[in-house]
């Protein structure tokens, strides 16, 4: 329940996400649920296989795999 009210606590601001696998995203918070934290990534320029440049993505996360969530 902390990562969840963690995640509601940043909101529309960006973070830097450490999942317990050792994987680190990074985006803005857009919503979160009691399961998922959705974060708006940008892929910083890179050709998606869509072919568009500089597109966002909605990422979801399980709660249950967040190790840290900081402010950038």
């Amino acid at each position: 329940m902390e990562a969840y009210f963690n995640c509601l606590r940043c909101m529309n601001r960006r973070v830097r996400i450490l999942t317990i696998q050792g994987e680190t995203h990074e985006g803005i918070i857009t919503n979160v649920d009691r399961n998922n934290v959705y974060l708006r990534t940008d892929p910083r320029g890179e050709v998606l296989t869509s072919g568009f440049f500089g597109s966002n993505e909605i990422l979801t996360l399980s709660l249950f795999t967040l190790l840290a969530i900081a402010l950038i």
